[in-house]
């Protein structure tokens, strides 16, 4: 940042000038017009016979500009004229011009240079006398400071340029570091031979001949500079990516025999080639026919579409655009999105660009004109679009035409946007708003109240009868759990389908309980009546007549009747209750309405007013008032019997007549009264004008002494407000104001948030309350203090009244009646707060603060206390509970009750967590688990304990079973263990040898069959690998008495297997020489020719008894 500065200047008398410049008015405008155009603060002070003085203060360039100013004003301006050689004017004046103004600003001075076309060497400088001394020196010294430089130039040819650079322009650099000179060469695109050489004096001269020397040493080496020479073709831009080929391919097959030839694209239309004439000539030749070539065959088009339809150009990933630059062999440049171009340029062969031209422009236009906005609301989109997106890609596949926008969902919009072809928007919008109603289908659900005992044969075994259901009727059916006492099952999904579902249910109730079922008419109006939880009607036939279920339809459905399922008899008792209930619901429900304007309806709710509430308590009816929601705002309706509805609406009826008659009263209050109806902004005044039906209450205007007060409005109300008026002035004659000594440190919890907790106080008992001023006292303890119990509160406001006098401070006044006064003490008493302490074990309390403070903030939310819990590093057992006493009670209460539940789930965690290691062989182990872990999972679910086993290669203890559970079931469980083990100790293994051909029967498909007969004896049985010598060869491992009976069964049913082998092999041999037979002894009459007997040819038939 740049820090301020200030200067002075004095403008002597001498200087006549200033005199004019301040002549009256003036001198505020010239203050004014300095300050605007330099950003100067000037202050300006004359001093008699001695001068002005002129204060100048801010930045160094605004102060710099001021004194500029000034000095142009006030003081005598003088010309000099200074010669300066004409090419140092350019240096003077700066390329960009802003050299000159900086030296003007600098010296306060105003320098002219004469135009350069005039071939003047004179520079005009004019300024003060002060300044004329040292501006022109400043000039001069530019000029001496640029003889020093000197630029010289030399015509090189351009094809000697690269020589005189040097390979990676090592050359220049040398030259620059011996000799201090640079050496400008223009660049190879320039059309521009010479090269200049800036620098001093005799610097240039020295790198000149350097340049010199290496241009002829370079014309010496080569045949002659006419050898090379420097050719162009004009080729479009758009076509050189094309000439230089994938990969630069074409322009490496023209220049790979023809190493000095270098081919340049430019920028613009132009290609341009140097090197050799001749092999300049052919690498242009053979670019022409390229060029030719392309100019015949490639074309580009370019075309114009709004750049917010580019992304559905595009598509996803690129697949659209792709999909048009393969089919048609083109290329398809679109400007990215965020430059707003809306060209499109298509490059490639003639016909694939018109090709392609006309499939973007067909999909522009459908986008341009076929849009469609479809409304759905937004708790739908996310069932549309699926899980990970599954439905969407689904629609989008049977209408890939079809461009689907959802809206964010932090927008909460229902509009879904659909862009694409008119027939496939209409078939996809139809499509879409199918799907949710399937889904609004799908959602509706149902809750059938079933007999908790009948659940499990609704489930079935393994769940057999509830899939049916689910099946049969499309349905979702949710259960409660056993551990519930629930008895309602939820069906959910399409209408219909649940209805069917719950017929079903129903069926099966009815067929395993012999359930009855009675239908009762009762009128859709009483419906919500009867199942009010207030009034608690059905729950209590329920209750009485036992086991049964009354079912009322939904509340939209319209049907009027009710379901009673049950036993019979309970289902005849429960009848008969409704059918008694429905007839007195009945003559309770007579209604009338009332049409009365809305202001009167306080009035009517108020005790001097309509008392409604009375007139209700004393016929029985019940009168409703419109909510602020109900369209019509004068319907009262009178709701009950009908004696009780007839004699409400006769009273209110003449009460309402009354209020269409307007009257105007008066009624005398003393003028001191007055201000009690205007305190708080008129709140008295203002909430009687509500209270009693708009009434007018005119009070006589401030600074007159009248005692009359006016009120206008409909003569029950005027009556009622008077009546009122009346109360109040009563209450302010009897007034007094009492003192109630209370700590300040209590007054801020006495009032609330916002004052709300005194208002009510004060609204309540009628009185006012008046709160001192705050009292900054020094404390030691910045913590707010709470009293331990009420009877120190008593001891401290008795004593202390009787002792010393209380503190200004600490003293409210309360002013009303006496008896509300009173009334008002003991209730601000009663809301001092007091502090209770509770023993809680230190390791409890972040189990009683609970997640995030979750639990103590709930207990602090319900009781309204305040509760400090000790920071862990004090490790204090105490919490306290500060509030209202009652408050204090209950939340200790509850705090003591969480502790024993705390301490109860830790103990009953430490009795579950008992454990018991087992020793046990671990070649046992896999016995005990069992195939697929069904033998331990049986025990542990058996046993309700966790089994851990140890893991093979581990540092654990290989023969160790450790069981976790409750010390009794641990024991259970590994008595069961031990018993297993015992088991496995007594087994035998025995082998027994089979016959091959039966294996595969004892075994059965899928080893069923052995599995059977393990089950069946309590046996493992292991048949041998195939391929080994004892291939036959099986081991039955088990309890001797079950070895030995699966051994025999197995023998058994080896001896049946090849038995029937055998007999199957007899019967099909006698099949055989049978139809032999047959072949030989033809019938007669029959003549044979050609029999096919070639194949089973016998000449004896085998005699088959010896078999």
């Amino acid at each position: 940042m740049t820090s301020a500065i200030t200067q002075a200047f004095y403008m002597p008398l001498e200087e006549k000038q200033y005199v004019n410049q301040f002549k009256e008015g003036r001198q505020a405008n010239f203050h004014l017009d300095i300050m605007q155009r330099t950003g100067a603060n000037l202050e300006i002070t004359f001093v008699k016979n001695q001068g002005l003085f002129i204060i100048v203060s801010g930045k160094p360039e605004t102060v710099m500009k001021a004194q500029k100013e000034i000095c142009a004003r006030f003081k005598k301006q003088v010309l000099t004229i200074v010669s300066v050689p004409k090419d140092h004017l350019c240096f003077i004046l700066d390329k960009t011009g802003e050299k000159l103004p900086d030296q003007k600003q600098k010296a306060a001075t105003d320098i002219q240079t004469l135009c350069t076309v005039n071939h003047s060497t004179q520079t005009n400088i004019a300024g003060t006398k002060e300044v004329m001394k040292k501006a022109p020196h400043e000039v001069l010294l530019m000029s001496v400071e640029q003889d020093k430089c000197a630029m010289e130039r030399l015509d090189v040819g351009k094809a000697f340029h690269p020589f005189t650079a040097g390979p990676y322009n090592k050359t220049s650099d040398k030259s620059l570091q011996e000799m201090g000179a640079d050496i400008h060469i223009s660049p190879s695109s320039a059309n521009q031979t010479q090269i200049s050489f800036p620098g001093k004096k005799q610097q240039p001269d020295q790198i000149q001949d350097c340049v010199k020397k290496i241009s002829e040493n370079t014309k010496e080496k080569t045949t002659s500079t006419d050898a090379y020479t420097l050719s162009s073709i004009s080729v479009p831009s758009w076509l050189h990516r094309f000439i230089i080929g994938k990969k630069g391919c074409n322009i490496s097959t023209i220049t790979q025999n023809m190493p000095e030839v270098r081919i340049n694209f430019t920028g613009k239309d132009k290609i341009t080639i140097d090197g050799p004439i001749e092999d300049v000539s052919y690498a242009q030749e053979q670019i022409e026919v390229i060029v030719k070539d392309l100019i015949n065959r490639m074309d580009y088009a370019e075309i114009n579409v709004d750049c917010k339809f580019h992304k559905h150009l595009i598509g996803k990933k690129g697949a659209t655009i792709n999909r048009i630059r393969e089919r048609n062999r083109v290329s398809v440049l679109i400007s990215p999105e965020n430059e707003k171009n809306n060209m499109i340029r298509i490059e490639g062969e003639s016909q694939g660009v018109q090709q392609a031209k006309r499939e973007l422009l067909e999909l522009a236009s459908h986008l341009e004109k076929e849009q469609k906005d479809l409304i759905i609301e937004q708790r739908f989109h996310q069932a549309i679009i699926g899980h990970k997106g599954v439905q969407i890609r689904d629609i989008h596949k049977k209408f890939p035409e079809v461009v689907i926008n959802f809206p964010d969902p932090a927008q909460k919009s229902d509009i879904i946007q659909l862009r694409g072809p008119k027939h496939e928007l209409e078939k996809c919008a139809q499509y879409l708003e199918n799907v949710v109603t399937d889904i609004e289908e799908s959602n509706y659900s149902i809750t059938v109240p079933i007999f908790k005992k009948l659940h499990k044969n609704i489930i079935g075994k393994g769940g057999a009868n509830i899939k049916k259901i689910c099946a049969a009727s499309n349905t979702k059916i949710v259960l409660p759990a056993a551990s519930s006492n629930s008895e309602n099952i939820v069906i959910t999904g399409k209408p219909a389908n649940c209805e069917m579902a719950c017929d079903l249910i129903l069926s099966i109730q009815k067929d395993m309980a012999n359930i009855s079922e009675v239908e009762i008419p009762i009128p859709s109006n009483l419906h919500k009546s009867f199942i009010d939880s207030k009034d608690c009607l059905i729950s209590a036939i329920i209750e009485e007549c036992g086991n049964i279920h009354i079912y009322f339809p939904k509340g939209n459905s319209g049907l009027q009747r009710a379901i009673i399922r049950g036993p019979a008899q309970s289902v005849e008792k429960a009848k008969k209750m409704l059918l008694q209930l429905v007839e007195e619901e009945k003559a309770k429900c007579y209604s009338v309405v009332l049409h009365v304007r809305p202001e009167y309806h306080k009035f009517l709710m108020s005790k001097n007013g309509g008392d409604v509430p009375r007139v209700c308590e004393e016929t029985g009816a019940r009168v409703l008032f419109p909510i602020p929601e109900d369209m019509d705002q004068e319907l009262l309706t009178i709701l009950g019997t009908e004696k009780a509805v007839k004699d409400t609406q006769k009273k209110l009826e003449d009460l309402i007549t009354n209020l269409d008659n307007v009257v105007e009263d008066i009624i005398v209050i003393n003028p001191t009264y007055h201000q009690h109806f205007f305190m708080q902004r008129g709140e008295v005044s203002r909430e009687m004008t509500e209270e009693y039906g708009g009434v007018i209450i005119n009070f006589s205007c401030l600074g007159e002494k009248s005692n009359k007060v006016t009120i206008k409005g409909a003569k029950p109300c005027v009556e009622a407000a008077k009546k009122h008026i009346q109360e109040i002035i009563e209450d302010l004659d009897t007034a007094v104001t009492i003192e109630c000594v209370i700590p300040q440190k209590f007054h801020d919890f006495f009032m609330g948030p916002m004052c709300s907790r005194v208002r009510q106080i004060s609204r309540d008992y009628s009185v006012q309350i008046k709160f001192p001023d705050r009292e900054e006292i020094p404390l030691t303890n910045t913590e707010p203090a709470v009293l331990e119990n009420k009877e120190e509160v008593g001891e401290k406001s008795t004593l202390g009244a009787a002792s010393i006098s209380p503190r200004k401070c600490d003293t409210i006044l309360i002013s009303g009646p006496k008896k509300k006064c009173e009334a008002t003490v003991e209730a601000l008493e009663a809301l001092i707060p007091i502090t209770t302490e509770v023993h809680v074990p230190f390791d409890l309390h972040h189990d009683i603060i609970g997640q995030k403070g979750s639990e103590v903030h709930k207990i602090i939310d319900d009781f309204e206390v305040n509760i400090q819990i000790p920071s862990p590093g004090l490790e204090f057992d105490i919490i306290s509970i500060t509030g209202l006493a009652a408050n204090v009670e209950r939340a200790k209460t509850r705090l003591q009750q969480r502790v024993k539940n705390l301490q109860a789930e830790i103990e009953e965690r430490s009795l579950k967590n008992f454990r018991l290691n087992v020793t046990v062989d671990p070649k046992y182990h896999p016995k005990i688990i069992g195939r697929k872990g069904l033998v331990i999972a049986q025990i542990c679910l058996e046993h309700k304990v966790t089994i851990h086993f140890p893991r093979k290669e581990s540092n654990e203890t290989q023969d160790q079973i450790t069981i976790l559970g409750y010390k009794y079931n641990a024991i259970a469980a590994q008595d069961t263990i031990m018993k297993m083990v015992h088991n496995f100790e007594k087994t035998i293994t025995k082998q027994i040898s089979l016959n091959n051909q039966v294996c595969g029967h004892i075994i059965g498909l899928h080893g069923k069959a052995i599995h059977k007969i393990m089950n069946q004896f309590q046996v493992d049985i292991y048949f041998s690998p195939r391929g080994i010598q004892d291939a036959n060869i099986i081991t039955v491992t088990g309890l001797p008495n079950n070895v030995k009976k699966a051994i025999d069964h197995i023998l058994s049913l080896e001896e049946h297997y090849l038995t029937v082998q055998k007999h199957k092999l007899k019967k099909e041999h006698m099949n055989k020489v049978t139809l032999c037979n047959s072949f030989y002894e033809p019938r007669k009459n029959l003549e044979v020719k050609d029999l096919p007997c070639t194949a089973y040819t016998i000449r004896k038939i085998p005699d088959m008894t010896s078999s």
